[in-house]
């Protein structure tokens, strides 16, 4: 019999990260919440479905107390940059990103995972971290590298911030630039990103991490240049996709990129190629096999504190 997964969130965001279609005795579906939504229409979608596991991006968005009667393994995956330790002074962003993680009821989740590995330690002094891996993309985003356009066609999915606004003020001045501020939908974002020949990653504000708009591009077989990445989740600079550290040098690369349109052929596949390890129908039936057997093991709720956190693997691989 397949094992019911129910991903929720907002699907604006998250529906293109989730398992769209059976595979591997898993039996996937979507439950749109949004921030400050009624837990009450998600709980009662919930109880239709009745999966066997709940996985819940953002966790921080579900009230306190909400799951308490629900009769299934919940997950919570942390998919917010927040402060790391042993860094500055954070970022403002970072702190307002924490204080809306602390809001958080741990005894929502039987598991918390997170999409970055460095943040483990600032997120246990809240709430044990049980997994760490990238959030992954779903299979309908994968498609072959097509040649370029003369353009080229650049895309940015993110919202705007004077940041990001200083990279890409020029190129979209002086290059056909797609700039999607507001999440759209997966339906809506594919055609974009089957028309762009180069897909563009930049920070909020200047503190490192790892957006998931990387993987996505790769997938859709765009060459990524993005601000550099930390961590990097195994893709090399150079060979996977080109890293900026300045405004000039972004728009330097695409314009190379439309003067030469196959120059950078060789990273476009080798990043396509690198992709495959974020497929969706790969990362999950691995995980929830993974999920199911460590609840076998130790029960639900959070594991004994001393019990080490798994970073990285083996969904990465």
């Amino acid at each position: 019999m397949p094992l019911s997964l129910a991903f929720v969130g907002q699907r604006e965001y998250f529906h293109y990260t989730s398992l769209q279609a059976p595979v591997g005795g898993v039996e996937p579906s979507f439950v749109h919440f949004y921030p400050d939504a009624p837990a009450e229409p998600m709980l009662r979608a919930l109880a239709e479905i009745q999966p066997d596991v709940v996985f819940v991006w953002r966790p921080e968005l579900v009230p306190a107390g909400a799951f308490a009667d629900l009769d299934a393994i919940t997950v919570g995956y942390i998919t917010e940059p927040l402060p790391r330790p042993g860094a500055a002074p954070p970022h403002p962003d970072l702190r307002m990103r924490w204080n809306n993680l602390l809001r958080t009821d741990p005894s929502n989740f039987d598991r918390i995972a997170s999409f970055d590995p460095l943040v483990v330690p600032t997120v246990d002094a809240h709430m044990r971290v049980w997994r760490s891996f990238p959030i992954p993309v779903s299979d309908s985003y994968f498609a072959p590298v097509n040649d370029p356009h003369p353009g080229p066609a650049v895309l940015f999915t993110g919202r705007s911030t004077d940041h990001r606004e200083r990279f890409l003020g020029h190129v979209k001045k002086d290059f056909d630039t797609v700039h999607l501020a507001h999440g759209v939908t997966d339906e809506q974002l594919l055609p974009f990103l089957r028309q762009s020949d180069i897909g563009v990653n930049l920070h909020n504000h200047p503190y490192p991490t790892f957006e998931n708009r990387v993987p996505a591009y790769l997938a859709a077989g765009l060459l990524v240049i993005t601000e550099p990445l930390s961590p990097h989740h195994g893709l090399q600079p150079g060979r996977d996709l080109l890293e900026v550290s300045e405004p000039q040098h972004l728009y330097e690369l695409v314009r190379r990129a439309g003067q030469v349109p196959h120059t950078f052929d060789t990273v476009r596949r080798s990043g396509r190629r690198a992709a495959e390890r974020w497929r969706a129908s790969r990362v999950y039936p691995r995980f929830v096999d993974d999920l199911i057997r460590d609840v076998r093991t130790f029960g639900r709720g959070r594991p004994a504190r001393d019990a080490p956190a798994t970073i990285g693997a083996p969904y990465e691989s």
